[in-house]
């Protein structure tokens, strides 16, 4: 079975660590208020404040997965110091660590819901800074960096250069300790490896499918995302070909149904696709005789046949997109529309108070215009909905766009 692993940390740094190790973590932020925690020394700090973080995250679980959390603080003559958050302080820290060692100590804290264990361990690296000028350090704060790290610097970014001496793990400056999280995984009985070879395709089995909807935001987000997709293929006119009534749909990855069968309660014909046994199980219950087994790049359908084809949170799946959005274009009638969900990640993203991924995503809106118009699909309409509220307490917010065979 795949490893689920997830991160219980906002940071970039953590994450881009584990992405350059081979491992993508779902990102789940803890929301804990790291201001209102104390501990009898900064090693025990960061320990204790990874703990809450992983706990934080393990108490909103509905299944089962190993969390990390990881929290660092800088130590100086005994006093912990995290992020600055102001210039100011960010200034008065960097005349004070200048020319001299401090002490970066990562908490760690491996939750394995599976077994039940939790695992709590420090890494700490010292860290010679380098002596900078007043200039230097007005011109290092005022670049932004500093204020959001513990400690005020960074050793992979700005600040790097003022970094002159590493004793121990460099990872563990960055913000996790690959070494020291390998023993960990160790001990709850995962090889490296193994998270490795969980980055292989999700399967929707029936473990999975049993538990979708209550894990997916269940009926409430269904019908939210029903209600934006309906908008779209009814304004600001029907696909020709189509009756002034109900409007003819099919459902690409239509999963359990539940989008599906909502769309069918505003008054649509739905037929669904899927590759996922366990989920058409599901969804034919909803959509009785309408859902079949299909590759979405293969569609047992005629050219330009269908009026109109749905996407919901299909594309950021995908290694490439093109082959899907070929295989639309193929099937839809001229003036036939294509919706479809898109930056999906990056919507998670800045409701979990993070920035957009780094990497290109296959539902990015970009990439989907740029290959959509090598196909004959033109965008000419857009809205969006809202999703559950996030461990943050913010709601993302799905775009979800129309593109017109021409």
């Amino acid at each position: 079975m795949s490893t689920r692993f997830v991160l219980a940390s906002a940071s970039p740094a953590r994450l881009k660590t584990l992405r350059a190790a081979g491992i993508e973590p779902e990102v789940i932020v803890s929301g804990v208020d790291e201001d209102n925690v104390t501990a009898e020394n900064p090693g025990e700090l960061a320990r204790l404040l990874a703990v809450l973080k992983a706990r934080a995250v393990v108490a909103n679980l509905t299944d089962h997965a190993t969390v990390l959390g990881c929290d660092s603080v800088l130590e100086f003559d005994g006093v912990a110091y995290g992020k600055p958050g102001t210039p100011e302080v960010a200034r008065e820290r960097w005349r004070m660590m200048r020319g001299r060692r401090g002490v970066l100590h990562t908490g760690h804290c491996l939750f394995d819901t599976s077994s039940k264990q939790e695992i709590r361990e420090l890494a700490s690296t010292e860290v010679q800074f380098a002596d900078l000028t007043d200039e230097e350090i007005d011109a290092y704060v005022e670049t932004g960096e500093p204020l959001v790290v513990a400690g005020s610097f960074t050793v992979d970014g700005l600040g790097g250069p003022f970094v002159t001496a590493i004793e121990g793990d460099y990872h563990n400056v960055v913000g996790l300790s690959l070494p020291l999280l390998r023993r960990m995984l160790i001990e709850v009985g995962i090889s490296w490896p193994e998270l490795w070879r969980s980055q292989k395709p999700f399967r929707y089995d029936e473990s999975v499918a049993s538990t979708y909807d209550e894990t997916r935001g269940g009926p409430a987000r269904a019908a939210a995302a029903a209600r934006a997709v309906d908008d779209l293929l009814r304004c600001p006119a029907a696909p020709a070909g189509a009756s002034a009534g109900a409007q003819r749909v099919l459902e690409l990855a239509v999963g359990t149904g539940i989008v599906g069968a909502e769309l069918v309660a505003l008054g649509n014909l739905v037929h669904g696709f899927d590759l996922s046994t366990a989920m058409l199980r599901r969804a034919n219950v909803r959509l009785p005789g309408h859902v079949a087994a299909a590759d979405a790049t293969r569609l047992p359908v005629a050219d330009r046949r269908c009026d109109a084809v749905v996407a919901v949170w299909l594309l950021h799946l995908l290694d490439d997109s093109e082959p899907v959005i070929a295989e639309v274009a193929r099937v839809l009638r001229t003036d036939g529309v294509f919706v479809t969900t898109t930056e999906k990640s990056d919507a998670g993203r800045y409701a979990d108070g993070r920035g957009p991924d780094d990497t290109r995503s296959q539902d990015a809106l970009a990439h989907l215009v740029a290959v959509a118009s090598r196909h004959g699909l033109v965008l000419d309409g857009a809205t969006s909905f809202v999703g559950p509220t996030r461990n943050t307490g913010n709601a993302p917010t799905y775009p979800l766009v129309r593109f017109r065979r021409t």
